[in-house]
């Protein structure tokens, strides 16, 4: 069913989608040299813009700084006040303004050109004041806004975002970025979650439960009750984990239980992970086996336990 609300929006989307293909298609080696010259810079990016290219030059900056490109917002009419001693030699002046005249930029411009300091350009008008005092200028397309009348910035804004990320993933692909990195950086959240490692979450040392296998079922129900993981490894005499005591083993043994010993009631070889595993792994073998703990010992060596994962330490955090 279509409406005059429906036509409006798709019409606008296939706009801006049909600007963006046509800036992909334009891109050329001045992409590469605005590459060089960032990957030159011993210090930051500075991002400025004013109105919507300022909006836009925020969320630039921010994706750079999270990808391994440090890099800073710096508002134009903060600069002129004061800010401009935000910016040195070392760094590299990123300027957004779609006409290419935007005044507010003019005293930060005129300070990157007197202090030498290599100044990149966004706008749609190479002739323009921005275009002629840049080291390197990166032109958008000259083509209609989405609103139809030319004053709405819509796909010339959409453009610059998406050059924008170009350049940041460039330079994060360069630098072989990866998502270790980028958890480092995004610590908290949701992302700060999904990217978490097992060895981020696990329990070690003395909370980890463990028994020998001769250990008496009556010592080992005290060690799974005063560990409170509801389990206990059983570790052989080379440390090496050989089995785990659940509650399922106890409800399979309760006739004579108190008369047995560890490696009777225990079961051998149990499931575990590698604390170097992404924590959504951990989660997705506990939900598939139905269970809530898992055993973590070395892929590359002899499976001495080196921490317990319960599925309510992944939940906790965002998981599952």
């Amino acid at each position: 069913m279509s409406t005059p609300f429906l036509d409006t929006a798709r019409r606008v989307i296939r706009t801006e989608a049909d600007a963006l293909t046509t800036l992909a298609d334009r891109l050329d080696g001045r992409f590469r040299d605005a590459i060089d010259l960032l990957l030159n810079s011993k210090g930051r990016v500075i991002v400025t813009g004013i109105g919507k290219s300022g909006h836009i030059a925020r969320k630039i900056a921010a994706t750079m700084a999270s990808t391994g490109t440090p890099a800073q917002f710096v508002h134009p009419a903060e600069a002129s006040h004061g800010d401009l001693g935000m910016i040195t030699s070392a760094d590299v002046v990123l300027a957004i303004s779609n006409s290419g005249e935007a005044p507010e930029l003019a005293n930060l411009v005129a300070y990157a050109r007197r202090f030498d300091i290599p100044l990149l350009g966004i706008t749609s008008v190479e002739g323009s004041s921005l275009g002629r005092e840049c080291d390197v200028v990166l032109l958008l397309p000259k083509l209609g806004e989405a609103c139809g009348t030319g004053v709405v910035p819509s796909s010339s804004t959409t453009m610059t975002l998406a050059l924008g990320d170009a350049l940041a993933i460039a330079l994060m692909e360069h630098r072989a970025f990866t998502p270790e990195n980028f958890r480092d950086f995004h610590p908290g959240g949701k992302l700060g979650a999904q990217l978490s490692r097992v060895s981020d979450l696990m329990h070690t040392g003395d909370e980890l439960p463990l028994v020998t296998p001769t250990t008496p079922m009556s010592e080992a129900l005290i060690e799974i009750s005063q560990k409170g993981f509801g389990v206990v490894g059983v570790t052989d005499a080379a440390g090496h984990l050989a089995g785990i005591i659940t509650d399922g083993d106890l409800r399979r043994h309760m006739e004579g239980l108190l008369a047995l010993r560890a490696q009777d009631v225990m079961t051998a070889s149990p499931v575990t992970i590698e604390p170097g595993a992404l924590a959504e792994k951990a989660v997705a073998m506990m939900q598939g086996r139905q269970i809530t703990s898992l055993f973590v010992v070395a892929t590359d060596g002899p499976p001495i336990p080196q921490g317990l994962i319960r599925i309510h330490d992944c939940l906790r955090v965002g998981l599952g």
